[in-house]
């Protein structure tokens, strides 16, 4: 492990009241009181806060407030100093400068982080929730992060891979004993451990469709033919004007992607070109983008004017976008133009159509009827993506992958088991399992795995 000591700015750039600069390292004490008058930090208690000055030499840079961290009790494990200076970018760079100068150098992107995972203060799982953490942009993610970073997957996965370990180890000691022929493993119960373990996996694998929608947004194309009301629509779901509306057909040429947030959660509401056949070489590149992210959308709400009289092209579109993962909401818009049995009429020709479920929602946006009714359609698409088990999610790609891997792992540990194998290849294939499960944690993992996964956190984290 590198022993450099590391500083960087932990808060974010730009004016602020206050910016903190972080220092971590044997030498943080002894860095930092080269360039502050006033308290000699090599004396002071942990856990405490000093004032003083920051100087270079003669120079007075700020004065600052300077908070004491003694090993082991710290982020990182390590001595840590954060040294609160007014919050100028210009202040913030001098002072860096000057630790530089004193023996410090600038930590890499989630170097801090990093140490705390490799002075086994956090497993892998742990540090990047916290990255998650961070990034989080709703209730829901943050609360799925935290929940991560208490060691919510770790704990999961822990109980059930230290059961498979005790197993390892007596099919190991078998091998040891090969010539005695004899079984210190009962096969019975290590089936019946495999089968507990598939279960927890596979239900943590169901999780991530949930957990991606909480952590990336539920993205929710809005398609229709031109003038159908989906720019008016997305204005009125957003309360703002966000897109141009008009009553010259073919107006938006482009996507408008927006976020709105319900009961906690975010949806990516895509605002799209007409669809339709046309000339106008610039809104038929705006039509193959709007197909474009409803093949990419979780959900597709297509907008159908409740005066329309003709259904061929909008029911034809409609079953040329539709998957089997791809959720449908079918909105009559513009219901205060015309009588009730004009959109009861409308609802029922669709029915007719459409042989894939939908929901049939009326609404008005230029009204504001019934708009509820979409965005309590939209959020019950998320409720019913929960788990019914426990309250871990899984929200991680990398998580997701290695619960695939585990759970083959172990579905051919389980076929081994049943087909009365060698105990070498048990043994092999026990090891496997344990490695997959393994990577979660961390405790199997690689330097380019952990380059990769530090690399994308913020340099101060």
């Amino acid at each position: 492990m590198n022993q450099d000591t590391i500083c960087a700015l932990a808060t974010a750039n730009g004016i602020g009241a206050i910016g903190i600069i972080r220092v971590s390292g044997n030498e943080s004490f002894e860095i930092a009181n080269k360039i502050f008058e006033g308290k000699n930090l090599e004396k002071a208690e942990s856990h405490t806060v000093h004032y003083g000055f920051i100087k270079d030499e003669n120079e007075t840079i700020d004065e600052v407030m300077i908070s004491v961290f003694h090993a082991p009790k710290t982020f990182t494990t390590e001595n840590s100093v954060e040294i609160s200076f007014h919050g100028s970018p210009y202040i913030g760079k001098k002072i860096l400068e000057v630790l530089i100068k004193n023996g410090a150098r600038m930590a890499k992107a989630g170097e801090f982080t990093m140490r705390a995972f490799m002075n086994g203060r956090i497993d892998l799982s742990q540090a990047e929730s916290i990255a998650d953490l961070i990034a989080s942009e709703n209730e829901a993610s943050r609360k799925v992060a935290l929940n991560q970073l208490k060691g919510g997957i770790s704990n999961e996965i822990s109980f059930l891979r230290n059961d498979l370990l005790n197993f390892t180890s007596l099919i190991e000691l078998e091998l040891d004993f090969a010539e005695e022929d004899v079984e210190f493993a009962d096969r019975s119960a290590l089936k019946s451990l495999l089968h507990k373990i598939e279960d927890k996996l596979s239900s943590l694998i169901e999780s991530f469709q949930y957990g991606n929608a909480i952590k990336n947004g539920t993205a929710v194309a809005i398609i229709g033919k031109p003038n159908a009301g989906k720019s008016t629509l997305l204005n009125a779901l957003l309360k703002e004007e966000r897109a141009i509306v008009s009553n010259i057909a073919g107006t938006t040429r482009d996507t408008i992607e927006e976020i709105l947030h319900i009961k906690g959660h975010a949806f990516r509401l895509i605002d799209t070109a007409g669809l339709r056949e046309t000339v106008d070489e610039i809104e038929a590149i705006g039509v193959k983008k709007a197909k474009e992210k409803v093949e990419n959308a979780e959900i597709l709400v297509y907008l159908a004017d409740a005066g329309t009289e003709d259904l061929s092209e909008d029911i034809e579109m409609i079953k040329s976008l539709l998957r089997e993962d791809l959720k449908l909401i079918i909105c009559a818009t513009k219901i205060d133009e015309v009588i009730p049995t004009q959109y009861e009429k409308l609802e029922q020709i669709f029915r007719n159509a459409i042989s894939t479920d939908f929901d049939f929602i009326k609404i008005s946006a230029v009204e504001n009827q019934n708009l509820q009714d979409l965005k309590n359609e939209l959020s019950s698409y998320i409720e019913h993506l929960k788990s019914e088990e426990g309250n871990v999610v899984i929200t991680n790609q990398r998580h997701y992958e290695a619960l695939q891997k585990s759970l083959d792992s172990v579905n051919r540990v389980d076929e081994a088991v049943s087909s009365q194998i060698t105990t070498e290849l048990l043994a092999y294939e026990l090891r496997n399992a344990l490695e997959y499960l393994g990577e979660i944690s961390g405790e199997f993992s690689n330097d380019e795995v952990l380059g990769n996964i530090f690399s994308k956190f913020c340099i101060g984290k």
